[in-house]
């Protein structure tokens, strides 16, 4: 099996932080390592560096060889396209070393409570695949709480398999809920998490973008006759609508299976999700300086030798960094992209 790392977001939910040039999977959050270092680390004892690939921006092509000099072999995109057209060019790539390939996504923004459990889920993914070689897996992660920020997926009718695991149709998905939903979904077992971890052949993948995504199809094809000139790829990479893999594909796929796991997953896309990891101060997560007088359950970062201090402060998200500094209430965490468009809107390259 193939592992593909997918690290070309931008994380705009972790400004100011988190910044285009710079964005989160290169951060140190809440350990020494970088999340992308972790994630390489996580998986580097069950694939061998020949079998991972890294797609990622062409922009953050030293970056990642900074952070993982172990591994050479990349995917890399020349403009931001969201992850269908991201994993399509990956998908060539591997294509041409191994037309037989099995291949599962790995973001580089996710933390994994057991490590060992979470490859042995893996390794049973693979082994459905092999078994149902025309189906598209997704592993479903157990909920632990009600959680608004997730997308979902709701199994349907258990197949017969060989595996010693149970396995499901996937009966549908469901984007990111409102909270009344998201508490119904926690309390019934067939509605998981959708961590995007996906496991399939990589032909049979290649397959269903002729079949639901038929322009974004040719024009992979195009690229796959001049994978090696970097400029004609360009030229036709940049051609292709912006879509996830999730709207472009999964949605409109009807035999697609999952596969339920329990091993902690977590998706740090936003601050509330980066403060489970902080220390906690009394009752405060906190990284860096910090002197909070009757503040309560507040989520402070305090970059480059600055001190941060609130008094009478409760429920809010401090963050100070060498040029910028975001207060937002914790629930509107998900909401911190919405700056960066402003950001974009009044063409403030500077904090971008």
């Amino acid at each position: 099996m193939k592992a593909l790392i997918l690290a070309g977001g931008g994380g705009t939910r972790l400004w100011p932080a988190s910044r285009q040039a710079n964005p989160k999977q290169f951060l140190k959050l809440y350990e020494s390592r970088s999340l992308l270092r972790l994630t390489y680390e996580r998986i580097a004892d069950f694939f061998k560096p020949a079998d991972i690939w890294l797609a990622t921006a062409a922009d953050f092509k030293l970056l990642c060889q900074k952070e993982i000099p172990e591994i050479k072999n990349y995917s890399l995109e020349p403009v931001a396209r969201n992850t269908a057209p991201a994993i399509g060019l990956a998908l060539l790539h591997i294509l041409a070393t191994d037309p037989e390939a099995i291949v599962v996504t790995v973001n580089s923004d996710h933390y994994i409570e057991n490590i060992e459990f979470y490859l042995h889920t893996l390794k049973n993914a693979e082994k459905v695949i092999q078994e149902f070689p025309d189906k598209f897996l997704c592993v479903g992660v157990a909920t632990q709480y009600p959680e608004t920020g997730y997308g979902y997926i709701k199994r349907g009718n258990k197949i017969n398999s060989t595996i010693a695991t149970d396995v499901y149709e996937v009966a549908q998905f469901i984007e990111k809920p409102d909270m009344e939903k998201a508490s119904q979904f926690h309390k019934e077992e067939e509605y998981l998490w959708n961590p995007a971890i996906f496991v399939f052949y990589a032909k049979h993948l290649f397959a269903l973008y002729k079949k639901h995504l038929p322009e974004h199809y040719e024009l992979l094809l195009a690229m796959q006759k001049v994978l090696t000139d970097e400029k004609k790829v360009k030229e036709l990479f940049a051609q292709m609508e912006k879509i996830s893999i999730d709207y472009g594909i999964l949605e409109k796929e009807t035999d697609l299976l999952v596969l339920p796991a329990h091993f902690g997953w977590s998706d740090i896309g936003s601050w509330s999700a980066v403060a489970k990891f902080l220390p906690t101060t009394v009752d405060n997560q906190v990284k860096g300086e910090y002197i909070g007088l009757d503040s309560h359950h507040n989520v402070v970062v305090a970059e480059d030798g600055c001190v941060v201090t609130t008094i009478g402060v409760d429920d809010m998200i401090v963050i100070k960094t060498k040029d910028a500094v975001l207060v937002a209430k914790k629930d509107k965490a998900q909401s911190v992209r919405e700056i960066v468009a402003e950001l974009q809107e009044k063409n403030l390259k500077n904090y971008l």
